[in-house]
């Protein structure tokens, strides 16, 4: 059976709500799913699951947030190639680098040899109705990519 790990760094719940709308997504698609906050996991256990998922917020002025720092470093020393790779994430259009840490996350899966599953999915602060139809089809291309 096709394993997804999320992986997700939340300080108001909203990426953690991201992340849990991404993993319902997946177990209805008879996925299964780990899911964990960054601090929890290291960035290896990526290799043992098929998909691999961040949902990071952004933080300031671009800044991918403290407490996912040390695993965004971890994950640039991995090889993940065969695995299908999805970011999605929280940010606040008041800042100029809107959602810049699902970017960030982009390019490095991409340049540690993992395929893109699906486009990025950028949520203006919390998800809303269009925004959970956004994330699930998110989920279903990347089920798609990794069958």
């Amino acid at each position: 059976m096709t394993v997804a790990k999320i992986v997700y760094a939340s300080m108001t719940g909203n990426t953690e709500e991201i992340a849990d709308i991404v993993a319902e997504a997946f177990e209805n698609l008879n996925i299964d799913v780990e899911i964990d906050e960054c601090t929890q996991v290291e960035a290896g256990d990526f290799e043992d699951a098929d998909i691999c998922v961040v949902a990071t917020y952004t933080y300031g002025e671009g800044d991918l947030p403290d407490e996912i720092e040390d695993f965004y470093e971890d994950l640039k020393e991995l090889d993940l190639t065969g695995k299908i790779f999805g970011v999605c994430g929280s940010g606040d259009t008041f800042y100029d680098q809107y959602c810049k840490s699902v970017d960030d996350f982009d390019a490095v899966f991409e340049k540690i040899g993992a395929t893109r599953g699906a486009d990025s999915v950028k949520v203006e602060m919390a998800a809303e109705e269009e925004d959970i139809e956004n994330l699930e089809a998110f989920a279903k291309k990347i089920a798609d990519a990794a069958s």
